[in-house]
This record gives C-alpha cells, structure tokens and sequence, in this order.
C-alpha cells in the first residue's frame, strides 16, 4: 500500500534516506525506486546490510544531503516531534521529498501502543498540519487499509473491554497472529486498497500517508 500511494514521488531519487526501517519489508520498493538508499535506525540489531545506527532527533547527516527521505511508522515513536520533522526538513535539499506512514486515531490507542513506544496517534488533518508547520508543502494525504479497517476497529474495542495493562515500551513486541486462512482473507482484501490508492485518497483506515515536498 505504500508502494501504490507514495512510489510516484520519490521516484528517480538519486540518494534516499531510509529512515527507521531498520531494512524491513515495508521500505523494499524504495530501494528500488531511489538510484541509492541508506538506511538509519537507532536499533543496530535491524541494521544488517551496512546502514547506519543513529537517532531521528539528531541524523548524522549534512544538511541537504538528501533528496528524499521515507518514514514509515516512525515519526509516532519521536518526541518532541517537530524536532524529528525539523531534522527531516534539514537534511533534505530545497525540493526534496518525505514520504511517511503514522497510525491512526488516538480513540484506537491501546497497550499496543504503550509496548511498542508511541507518543500518538494521527488523524489525516493532524498529519498534514505537522508537516506543513515542519516546513513541507503537502502533495498527498491520505488513509490507508480502509479495507480491514472494520476488524482493526473491532480489535481495538475488544482491548478497551479486556483492558490489558500496559506496562510502558517493550524491547520487541510481539505482533498479533490470526488463523492463516483469515491471514490470507485480510491480505486479499488489502488489495482491493492497493488498487484504489494508485488513483484515489481512502477516506478512512488504520494508517495515514503523506508525501510532501520541502519548501525553500
């Protein structure tokens, strides 16, 4: 899904910094979208193919190294968080790109979040207005996993009624598993997102999307 809504704006990137996937799967296509990429994560146990370890609050990088910068699922996890969007807005040159996943609604916070070291959860407005206060002009906005998102919403409501007890960040978090044959059922539906994201915004899901250019 990411690929479908934010491919077209990194596109041809001569140099993108990959920020906090620690190599993982959801950052693959831009790999293959930027001529090179280097990744960056503040676990080193993530970082297996010779990226470089560092914080968000504080990159190790040039002003205006970049010419593109990914964030997917990381800008939840920084606080203060106009401190890593200011970082983000530097390293890029005048025009440069950031696209980037954030989880939606804070109704759907739940220990989830707690153990995997949240600050927040995003409405499509509170994503667009960080960024544009950061120093980017907005070029998309939109949610994503519309599809699922009536299983997601009903997981979220059954944490609330179980009520588990957070009991702050966790070093790994197990993800929920799901029967293979729902697994397979979520991923079919998922598609049906992925075909409507290479044309249109969705107007609700359990994600936001943002791709911005970085004003002079």
């Amino acid at each position: 899904l990411l690929e479908a809504a934010l491919r077209s704006h990194v596109e041809g990137a001569e140099l993108a910094l990959d920020l906090g996937s620690a190599d993982g799967p959801s950052a693959a296509w831009l790999r293959d979208a930027a001529q090179r990429t280097i990744a960056l994560d503040i676990d080193p146990r993530g970082l297996t193919s010779g990226g470089v370890c560092g914080s968000a609050l504080a990159l190790p990088f040039a002003d205006g190294a970049f010419d593109a910068v990914s964030a997917f699922d990381v800008i939840e996890h920084c606080d203060p968080e106009p401190v890593a969007l200011a970082e983000v807005r530097r390293v890029l040159r005048p025009g440069g790109r950031l696209v980037m996943s954030v989880p939606a609604y804070t109704w759907a916070w739940s220990d989830f979040d707690v153990a995997n070291g949240h600050h927040r959860r995003y409405t499509r407005p509170r994503a667009v207005a960080a960024v544009e206060a950061a120093g980017f002009t907005v070029d998309r906005a939109t949610y994503g996993f519309a599809s699922v998102f009536p299983m997601f919403a009903a997981e979220r409501l059954a944490r609330k009624v179980r009520r588990p007890r957070a009991h702050g960040a966790e070093d790994i978090v197990a993800l929920p598993q799901v029967p293979e044959r729902v697994n397979r059922a979520l991923l079919g539906l998922s598609r049906v997102d992925r075909r409507v994201l290479r044309r249109w915004d969705l107007p609700f899901g359990s994600s936001v999307f943002v791709a911005a250019t970085r004003r002079d």
